[in-house]
Protein backbone atom coordinates (compact mmCIF):
# COMPACT_ATOMS: atom_id res chain seq x y z
CA UNK A 1 0.00 0.00 0.00
CA UNK A 2 1.49 4.09 -0.62
CA UNK A 3 0.76 6.88 1.35
CA UNK A 4 -1.75 8.42 -1.34
CA UNK A 5 -3.66 5.03 -1.05
CA UNK A 6 -3.93 4.89 3.48
CA UNK A 7 -5.13 8.96 2.88
CA UNK A 8 -8.17 9.71 4.48
CA UNK A 9 -10.97 11.81 2.24
CA UNK A 10 -12.70 14.00 4.01
CA UNK A 11 -16.42 14.27 3.25
CA UNK A 12 -17.93 17.74 2.11
CA UNK A 13 -21.00 18.52 4.77
CA UNK A 14 -22.33 21.60 2.55
CA UNK A 15 -21.41 22.31 -1.10
CA UNK A 16 -21.62 26.24 0.06
CA UNK A 17 -20.76 27.38 -3.02
CA UNK A 18 -24.07 25.69 -4.97
CA UNK A 19 -26.38 26.29 -2.25
CA UNK A 20 -25.88 29.45 -1.71
CA UNK A 21 -24.09 30.92 -4.95
CA UNK A 22 -24.90 35.18 -4.56
CA UNK A 23 -22.89 35.00 -1.12
CA UNK A 24 -20.11 32.74 -2.17
CA UNK A 25 -19.25 35.73 -5.00
CA UNK A 26 -20.06 38.41 -2.74
CA UNK A 27 -16.90 37.07 -0.12
CA UNK A 28 -14.92 36.42 -3.11
CA UNK A 29 -15.62 40.18 -4.07
CA UNK A 30 -15.09 41.29 -0.50
CA UNK A 31 -11.77 39.33 -0.65
CA UNK A 32 -10.97 40.87 -4.30
CA UNK A 33 -11.49 44.21 -2.69
CA UNK A 34 -9.53 43.82 0.53
CA UNK A 35 -6.58 42.71 -1.84
CA UNK A 36 -6.81 45.76 -3.71
CA UNK A 37 -6.55 47.89 -0.61
CA UNK A 38 -3.88 45.61 0.43
CA UNK A 39 -1.84 46.97 -2.99
CA UNK A 40 -2.90 49.97 -2.70
CA UNK A 41 -1.20 50.46 0.94
CA UNK A 42 1.58 48.94 -0.28
CA UNK A 43 1.13 46.09 1.86
CA UNK A 44 3.81 43.41 1.06
CA UNK A 45 2.37 40.68 -0.96
CA UNK A 46 4.32 37.87 1.16
CA UNK A 47 2.87 39.33 4.67
CA UNK A 48 -0.56 39.29 3.26
CA UNK A 49 -0.26 35.18 2.82
CA UNK A 50 1.68 34.99 5.91
CA UNK A 51 -1.85 36.51 7.35
CA UNK A 52 -3.94 34.63 5.80
CA UNK A 53 -1.99 31.24 6.80
CA UNK A 54 -1.70 32.17 10.78
CA UNK A 55 -5.50 33.36 10.61
CA UNK A 56 -6.06 30.35 8.80
CA UNK A 57 -4.32 27.76 11.19
CA UNK A 58 -5.46 29.54 14.08
CA UNK A 59 -9.35 28.63 12.57
CA UNK A 60 -8.60 25.41 11.47
CA UNK A 61 -9.40 25.27 8.08
CA UNK A 62 -7.14 22.82 5.95
CA UNK A 63 -8.20 24.11 2.68
CA UNK A 64 -6.94 27.63 3.65
CA UNK A 65 -3.89 26.26 5.10
CA UNK A 66 -3.14 24.55 1.76
CA UNK A 67 -3.82 27.01 -0.57
CA UNK A 68 -1.72 30.04 1.70
CA UNK A 69 0.94 27.94 1.80
CA UNK A 70 1.13 27.69 -1.63
CA UNK A 71 0.28 31.19 -2.25
CA UNK A 72 2.91 32.44 -0.12
CA UNK A 73 5.78 30.47 -1.49
CA UNK A 74 4.61 31.99 -4.52
CA UNK A 75 4.55 35.38 -3.44
CA UNK A 76 8.60 34.27 -2.39
CA UNK A 77 8.45 33.11 1.40
CA UNK A 78 10.45 30.64 1.85
CA UNK A 79 9.31 27.33 3.19
CA UNK A 80 11.36 28.04 6.65
CA UNK A 81 9.51 30.71 7.43
CA UNK A 82 6.10 29.13 6.32
CA UNK A 83 6.74 26.21 8.81
CA UNK A 84 7.77 28.83 11.22
CA UNK A 85 4.54 31.32 10.68
CA UNK A 86 2.87 28.81 13.30
CA UNK A 87 5.55 29.66 16.52
CA UNK A 88 6.32 33.09 14.99
CA UNK A 89 7.01 34.49 18.20
CA UNK A 90 9.92 32.25 19.41
CA UNK A 91 10.86 32.99 15.71
CA UNK A 92 13.90 35.00 14.81
CA UNK A 93 12.64 34.73 11.06
CA UNK A 94 10.26 37.66 11.39
CA UNK A 95 10.29 41.10 11.44
CA UNK A 96 8.94 43.85 13.72
CA UNK A 97 6.62 44.94 11.36
CA UNK A 98 5.69 41.16 9.86
CA UNK A 99 5.04 40.77 14.33
CA UNK A 100 3.05 43.54 14.37
CA UNK A 101 0.62 42.02 11.64
CA UNK A 102 0.89 38.57 12.89
CA UNK A 103 -0.12 39.44 16.21
CA UNK A 104 -2.84 41.66 15.24
CA UNK A 105 -4.12 38.82 12.93
CA UNK A 106 -4.40 36.83 16.03
CA UNK A 107 -6.06 38.88 18.37
CA UNK A 108 -8.58 39.68 15.49
CA UNK A 109 -9.08 36.34 14.95
CA UNK A 110 -9.45 35.37 18.66
CA UNK A 111 -11.33 38.74 19.22
CA UNK A 112 -14.01 36.87 21.53
CA UNK A 113 -11.16 36.24 23.65
CA UNK A 114 -8.71 38.78 23.33
CA UNK A 115 -11.47 42.42 22.62
CA UNK A 116 -8.40 43.44 20.42
CA UNK A 117 -6.10 45.72 23.31
CA UNK A 118 -5.32 48.56 22.45
CA UNK A 119 -1.84 47.84 22.86
CA UNK A 120 -2.08 45.38 19.75
CA UNK A 121 -3.73 48.46 17.67
CA UNK A 122 -1.16 50.51 18.62
CA UNK A 123 1.70 48.51 17.71
CA UNK A 124 0.61 47.63 14.46
CA UNK A 125 -0.48 51.12 13.51
CA UNK A 126 3.69 51.95 14.83
CA UNK A 127 4.96 49.61 12.27
CA UNK A 128 2.26 49.37 9.78
CA UNK A 129 0.81 53.19 9.72
CA UNK A 130 -2.58 53.65 9.46
CA UNK A 131 -3.39 52.78 6.11
CA UNK A 132 -1.84 49.52 5.92
CA UNK A 133 -3.17 48.86 9.31
CA UNK A 134 -6.88 49.33 7.95
CA UNK A 135 -5.96 47.15 5.00
CA UNK A 136 -5.03 44.64 7.21
CA UNK A 137 -8.24 44.47 8.81
CA UNK A 138 -10.11 44.00 5.85
CA UNK A 139 -8.09 41.22 5.30
CA UNK A 140 -8.63 39.88 8.92
CA UNK A 141 -12.26 39.80 8.65
CA UNK A 142 -12.23 38.58 5.20
CA UNK A 143 -10.08 35.04 5.73
CA UNK A 144 -11.56 34.87 8.87
CA UNK A 145 -15.24 34.50 6.95
CA UNK A 146 -13.46 32.20 4.71
CA UNK A 147 -12.25 29.98 7.18
CA UNK A 148 -15.72 29.94 8.72
CA UNK A 149 -17.26 28.98 5.43
CA UNK A 150 -14.45 26.27 5.16
CA UNK A 151 -14.63 24.96 8.75
CA UNK A 152 -18.27 24.77 8.83
CA UNK A 153 -18.93 23.07 6.04
CA UNK A 154 -15.90 21.34 4.70
CA UNK A 155 -16.89 22.26 0.80
CA UNK A 156 -13.71 22.65 -0.67
CA UNK A 157 -11.37 19.54 -0.80
CA UNK A 158 -7.36 20.01 -0.51
CA UNK A 159 -6.21 18.46 -3.56
CA UNK A 160 -3.30 16.61 -2.77
CA UNK A 161 -0.24 17.28 -4.44
CA UNK A 162 1.59 14.97 -7.52
CA UNK A 163 4.09 12.47 -6.11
Amino acid sequence: MTITESLIDIPVRLDFDQLVPQFSRAIASLDHVATLELDRAGFDPALRELVRLRASQLNGCAYCVDLHSKDGRAAGVTDQKLHAVAIWRDSALFTAAERAALEFTESVTRLSETRVPEAVVDEARAELGEERLAALLALVVTINAWNAIGVSTRCWNVQRDAA
